[in-house]
């Protein structure tokens, strides 16, 4: 059987046509969002939105509203013919893949006054520097976690995928749980806003030595690649402990954290949170996400586990 070729969109209003034609012909719209350079992980969201819904959308756009000036959108790892031929590889494929070039820009004026410019110089640009002013913000799970690096990230995150939702009027969206605060921002946004929207999110997708899939991975030196098996040996030894017994979250973080540091690791964070509010725990009385953040070279990750005792 061919592969399935998807129709790529770049207009705005031209995504949203479509949408509304498939769903006066009685189709129900799944919606993947994705800054593409895409992993299996991705492709696993795919396959899970074909069991929710008979339309699929795909979006690749790496959002600039996420990146604050000391980190560079333009060295984002990019292959969009690679992403297309994976997306292909999918049993049955995906419909539309939208990709826009510049979700900021209106008329004459676009985000950064000079975006594409900075861009083609090599130069740091983000939204941050945007004379965009409307911004969305899910004010009390955007705090902890990555939110306390990247006091801005959150914004970006919240505010391009309602731009998304409102361009591709999905039925129901796919997130991946690997970015467990972003997931849980975005269902709250959903609800808070009331969004005719189902957001579902799935599980880690992990090489087979237990490394959580990331478009990150490829900036990471063979070495460093190895250390950074710290991380899912971590919390897994963290889980273990748990279910026999061992609810002390600080005994529990404090052990993570010295696996991870022995491996050359640096830890940005190592949380014990309440699943839902993201809320710190000390003891292990209700269904938690053990949430860490390292560094590894240059290369930042992140990853999680739940732990429900």
């Amino acid at each position: 059987m061919a592969a399935k070729e998807p129709i790529i969109i770049r207009d705005k209003d031209e995504m949203r046509k479509w949408t509304r034609t498939m769903r006066a012909q009685g189709h129900t719209i799944g919606f993947v969002p994705t800054m593409g350079y895409l992993h299996e992980g991705h492709l696993s969201l795919i396959q899970e939105a074909h069991k929710h819904t008979d339309r699929i959308v795909v979006s690749i756009y790496v959002n600039p509203g996420q990146f604050s000036p000391n980190e560079d959108l333009s060295t984002y790892p990019s292959d969009f013919k690679g992403d297309i031929k994976k997306l292909k590889s999918v049993c049955n494929g995906v419909d539309v893949v939208f990709n826009p070039k510049n979700l900021y820009e209106y008329g004459n004026s676009q985000i950064g006054n000079g975006y594409e410019r900075n861009i083609k110089e090599g130069k740091v640009v983000s939204c941050v520097e945007s004379d965009h002013e409307t911004w969305v913000r899910v004010e009390n799970l955007e705090k902890g976690l990555c939110g306390k690096s990247r006091p801005v990230f959150f914004r970006g995150v919240a505010t391009v995928v309602t731009k998304l939702f409102n361009i591709v009027e999905p039925d129901v969206a796919f997130f991946g749980k690997k970015d467990y605060q972003q997931w849980r921002i975005i269902q709250r946004m959903v609800q808070d806003l009331d969004f005719g929207i189902k957001v579902i999110g799935s599980e880690i997708l992990r090489e087979n030595d237990g490394l959580a899939m990331s478009s990150r991975n490829v900036k990471l030196s063979p070495e460093s690649r190895q250390k950074a098996l710290s991380i899912s040996r971590a919390l897994s030894r963290a889980k273990v402990e748990a279910e026999k017994g061992q609810v002390n979250c600080r005994e529990l973080i404090n052990c993570a954290i010295q696996t991870i540091n022995e491996a050359g690791g640096s830890v940005d964070y190592a949380e014990i949170v309440e699943q839902e509010n993201l809320e710190p725990v000390e003891t292990i009385k209700t269904p938690v996400v053990f949430c860490v953040a390292a560094w590894f070279g240059k290369v930042r990750l992140v990853d999680n586990m739940e732990i429900d005792v």
